[in-house]
């Protein structure tokens, strides 16, 4: 994926619950793109923890997808 990286912070809220955070960072800094390497929350929480690394993930890549623009 061009060297970028989704990092997932997961953050208890009870038991086996969490809220989660991911951030991206890559090997450019897209102009426009105003959260690039800062934590953003995901909605919908809270989650299990396998369920929160997938959606983060997901998230994650979809993140990228538009930092990138169509492909071509």
């Amino acid at each position: 994926m061009l060297g970028f990286e989704i990092h997932v912070d997961l953050h208890p809220t009870s038991a086996d619950m969490f809220d989660v955070r991911f951030r991206i960072e890559g090997p450019i800094m897209p102009p426009g793109v105003a959260a690039f390497g800062e934590r953003i929350e995901i909605r919908g929480g809270p989650f299990s923890r396998r369920p929160a690394y997938l959606v983060a993930e997901i998230v994650g890549q979809a993140a990228v997808d538009v930092i990138l623009g169509p492909a071509g």
